[in-house]
């Protein structure tokens, strides 16, 4: 049974749970096939490989990443084309210690210029891989990061204004775990069972193309885990750790196992939770990240088990299938899941309280709907205004602590709120208590049509301008993007 409660705090009514009818679509290979008819639960899951470094000194790893194109197989027997950061859909991971170093030496060999944002980092602007701050066609920009904050599950993705949701849809992104021995000492699931799930979405034409146009959710209805549509994962009967990363443009994932037994959440997006938290239902957005810890132990061999989707848009014999687990004979474990994580630092008091207001053109504008045609003529604001790189929105003093109030004021369309430089707490959602998986450090946040949280971040790392902005990477392409200057 899903946990009513986790749903409600979600706005996720059965209006949200329902299906949103959708065309087949055409993907190929010799014959044209339906979405519908690709097999699914065929092609075991693959994890993408760690990136190793080039050349290692006393504090610092230096890793080359080569932007080009590439050809990945979504699809049984087909080969697509997708933009990469260094080979692959994902991109191979890099895999970091918190306090040393990691230099990202990157070479630009696509037409268009790129950038590369680590996602929920804290980094000087210079090496944030802002949205006007690229590397040209043929150049090359090293990005230092010095990986001083909490262990998490970060991830990577091009930034670049005017062709950021094309490229990131295309492919342009790729994990970067930041570990600590701290937290390996926890006695977490490690090593071959801790696996990543990085979870989106994509729209073949019949020659197996990927087929991109803006604000184009209802159609990107092939589910990709680490690259592959609709794979499966043979697991041992014993605990594993899964660290489930949205690389969607557009789709969020409400995720159950297919007999309703309960995950575990440990982590969020900055890190691990002070206790985890067991829950049937587990909602990820695009840009969000949520670790779970699965017990297989309680399976007999042979059992099968789907990670569901119960939400649209799309075919629901399609987007609600995500990946099937086959248990195996049990193994060894040794690993727990402790009842106390770690202590998240005390909440400072806030100086400062500002309010944000999303919004964007939705039917009964004269425009078109989400997700239909003419999305190009369409914009997104944030209070009243779209995104001008020539404009600062806000101005916050360094090492103050803010309280914001962030509403969606949309009626059908569902945003979230991703803030670069600081980790947040969320502190109420429509003014009650947040659900304890959304109770720790956080970058992104969701926001369903009329929903409001307040969140309180502190600005003690660097100066500079950074933006915020909807994740629903769309959005932001259509003007959802601020500028935030720490002075």
């Amino acid at each position: 049974m899903i946990a009513r409660r986790t749903l409600l705090q979600l706005g996720l009514g059965a209006g949200v749970l329902g299906t949103v009818a959708s065309p087949a679509l055409a993907l190929g290979g010799a014959r044209p096939r339906s979405a519908a008819a690709v097999p699914h639960f065929t092609r075991p899951l693959t994890v993408p490989p760690v990136l190793r470094p080039v050349r290692r000194t006393r504090d610092t790893d230096h890793y080359l990443v080569v932007v080009r194109r590439a050809l990945a197989e979504l699809v049984p027997g087909v080969r697509t084309e997708v933009l990469s950061y260094g080979g692959g859909l994902p991109g191979p991971t890099i895999s970091a210690t918190r306090g040393r170093r990691a230099a990202v030496h990157h070479v630009n060999t696509l037409a268009d210029p790129v950038s590369a944002h680590l996602h929920g980092g804290a980094n000087p602007v210079e090496h944030d891989g802002g949205m006007m701050d690229t590397v040209p066609r043929g150049g090359r920009r090293t990005y230092v990061y010095e990986n001083d904050q909490s262990a998490a599950s970060l991830w990577v993705h091009d930034h670049a204004h005017h062709v950021e949701s094309e490229h990131v849809y295309r492919g342009l992104s790729h994990l970067y775990l930041l570990r600590d021995p701290a937290e390996d000492a926890l006695g977490l699931p490690s090593g071959r069972y801790d696996v990543p799930l990085v979870l989106r979405d994509a729209r073949l034409d019949e020659r197996g193309r990927l087929v991109y146009e803006l604000d184009d959710a209802e159609q990107r209805s092939t589910v990709l885990v680490n690259g592959r549509a609709w794979p499966y994962l043979d697991v041992a009967a014993r605990k594993y750790r899964l660290r489930l990363v949205n690389a969607s443009n557009l789709r969020t994932f409400v995720l159950a196992l297919s007999d309703g037994a309960p995950l575990q959440v440990i982590a969020s997006d900055g890190g691990l939770l002070e206790r985890p938290f067991p829950t049937p239902v587990v909602v990820v957005s695009p840009g969000e990240r949520v670790e779970v810890v699965a017990d297989f132990s309680g399976y007999a061999p042979g059992t099968q088990l789907v990670l569901a989707n119960m939400t649209g848009p799309g075919p629901m014999d399609q987007v609600g299938e995500v990946l099937r687990f086959h248990v195996g004979a049990p193994a060894p474990d040794d690993s727990r899941v402790p009842e106390v994580l770690r202590a998240l630092p005390p909440l400072p008091e806030p100086t400062v309280r500002r309010e944000f207001v999303l919004s964007m053109d939705e039917p009964g504008t004269g425009h078109a709907g989400h997700g239909g045609h003419g999305a190009e003529g369409r914009s997104g604001t944030i209070n009243g205004r779209t995104f001008d790189p020539a404009r600062i929105d806000t101005r916050v003093r360094w090492g103050t602590t803010e309280h914001w109030t962030v509403t969606n004021a949309g009626a059908t369309v569902p945003h979230n709120f991703h803030l670069h430089l600081a980790q947040f707490r969320l502190l109420t959602r429509d003014g009650r208590p947040v659900d304890p998986t959304e109770a720790g450090e956080k970058d992104t946040v969701l926001l369903f049509p009329g929903q409001t949280v307040t969140l309180q971040a502190t600005f003690d790392t660097h100066r500079g301008v950074y933006p915020y902005h909807c994740h629903l990477v769309d959005h932001a392409a259509m003007g959802m993007t601020g500028q935030l200057e720490v002075v």
